[in-house]
């Protein structure tokens, strides 16, 4: 259930959703008077979009009655968990969306290959692969001022029966070595968002964000470090990035005739983050305002050490204060997007272990699964091993119901039998579908065999499920 919601009318987005974890009980009123959204079948086609792709949807003014409740996708019963089409999808990196030839061949290699749904990233790294957006227009679509990414996706897709979901990457918002030249880039505009490792927290505690050494450190750090992160992160814990990220939702429901929302990156990069100065006043803060009386005393000693005491005083509600940004972004997103249009499927690329998730990126998706926060979930079980690909998606079966898991299966990093072993494990578990990553991979660097490349390989060898 989505609780603790409350309304204002804003003159520029019409109807804004707003997330107060402080009033998550004592609001049964105002909860039972909102809607939670049913999800039409992932299957349920709506007629080929037209010319005119984009598409301005109003929010329902607040007061007026929302549209019926009904069955959440997947949901144990529901019809969707027994009618539902099962997915067969694609991850497409935006290497694929910067030219309109690349996507026409895209979406006609999909076609041809027999899948039905394309998730294409459309926020790469805090920017944008389609027009008229409220971050800055990707560097690799700059010079085409005419091409709008998304637009032609969806006009090709639907004229095919395909789905198109916009893949919003949440918080890796940069490259380390590749840094947008847009001065209003969120990296270049407004550094003092972004998360800071723990290894420089005291440095840059006390350096203004708007010195260029600042953003420089920190670039040199993740071009240095060997603990996986890819790049830079925005700061979840900041109202002004989750505000964002909404925006960015929110707009593209509006705006375009997309059947989905799906985030990626949405968790921290591991326990090092986010040692920023805003997140550690900001967590302050919530100690002192919640501290009981049992805790007083550790709360005193804290604020007599300095900012970097608290979560050393407070180690389990610092990791719970990082995960609860998470899930409140997710909560935030779904709520906002269902407003909108009920039909658009919200859904996650996840870690495949969960509590490997819970304790270190602090993205609880099992939690976004029980509470109903998130449609659907895709475990990113990028294993060359069918065993352990076999175990973490019937661990996230179990959670909720299998039809609101898709098996992400990484191609790249298991061979073309071992590929298909794992679309089969998934159909046999009864899952929703299977999404493979990466069409961009596939087409580039699967091996053809007998005429045939990777793709459709794989496509035509998928057997139909036969629950």
């Amino acid at each position: 259930m989505c609780r603790g919601i409350s309304y204002r009318r804003s003159s520029e987005r019409g109807v804004e959703v707003e997330l107060n974890r402080t009033s998550w009980t004592g609001r049964a009123t105002l909860v039972a008077s909102l809607f939670l959204a049913a999800c039409q079948p992932v299957g349920a086609r709506r007629p080929p979009a037209g010319p005119s792709i984009p598409v301005m949807a109003e929010a329902a003014p607040v007061g007026e009655a929302a549209p019926a409740v009904g069955a959440r996708v997947g949901a144990p019963g529901s019809p969707a968990s027994d009618g539902v089409t099962e997915t067969r999808g694609l991850w497409v990196v935006r290497t694929t969306m910067v030219h309109p030839d690349s996507v026409r061949a895209m979406v006609a290699r999909a076609a041809g290959a027999g899948f039905n749904t394309v998730l294409v990233q459309v926020r790469g790294r805090g920017d944008a692969y389609y027009s008229g957006g409220i971050e800055p227009r990707a560097d690799d679509i700059r010079n085409q001022p005419a091409f709008d990414p998304l637009a032609l996706t969806i006009s090709e897709a639907h004229a095919r029966g395909i789905e198109v979901h916009a893949w919003l990457n949440v918080h890796l918002i940069s490259s380390a070595s590749v840094v947008s030249r847009d001065p209003a880039h969120l990296v270049n505009q407004r550094p003092d968002l972004l998360a800071v490792p723990r290894e420089l927290a005291e440095e840059l505690y006390y350096l203004d964000p708007r010195s260029p050494a600042y953003r420089e450190r920190l670039l040199r750090h993740a071009r240095t470090s060997s603990n996986g992160v890819e790049g830079l992160y925005s700061s979840p814990s900041d109202p002004e990035v989750k505000q964002r990220v909404y925006d960015v939702a929110t707009d593209l429901v509006e705006r375009y005739e997309i059947d989905g929302i799906h985030l990626d990156y949405v968790r921290y990069p591991n326990r090092e983050y986010d040692y920023s100065r805003g997140a550690l006043d900001r967590f302050r803060t919530w100690i002192v305002e919640q501290a009981g009386d049992d805790q007083r005393s550790r709360v005193a000693s804290a604020s007599a050490r300095g900012p970097f005491a608290f979560v050393q005083a407070f180690p389990e509600e610092w990791a719970q204060f990082r995960r609860n940004h998470i899930t409140d972004l997710v909560e935030k997103i779904y709520v906002g997007v269902k407003l909108r249009r009920p039909e658009v499927l919200v859904s996650a690329a996840v870690f495949p272990d969960a509590r490997e998730s819970f304790l270190f990126q602090y993205q609880d998706w099992e939690g976004w699964l029980r509470r109903e926060i998130i449609d659907v979930v895709a475990p990113m079980a990028y294993n060359a091993d069918d065993d352990l690909f076999d175990a973490a998606i019937s661990r996230a079966a179990e959670v909720a119901g299998p039809q609101r898991v898709w098996a992400g299966v990484g191609a790249y990093r298991t061979t073309y039998e071992g590929t298909v072993r794992k679309i089969d494990i998934a159909q046999q578990i009864g899952v929703r579908g299977f999404l493979l990553f990466s069409y961009d991979w596939s087409v580039a660097s699967g091996a053809a065999a007998d005429g045939q490349p990777f793709l459709e390989r794989v496509g035509r060898a998928a057997r139909a499920p036969t629950r």
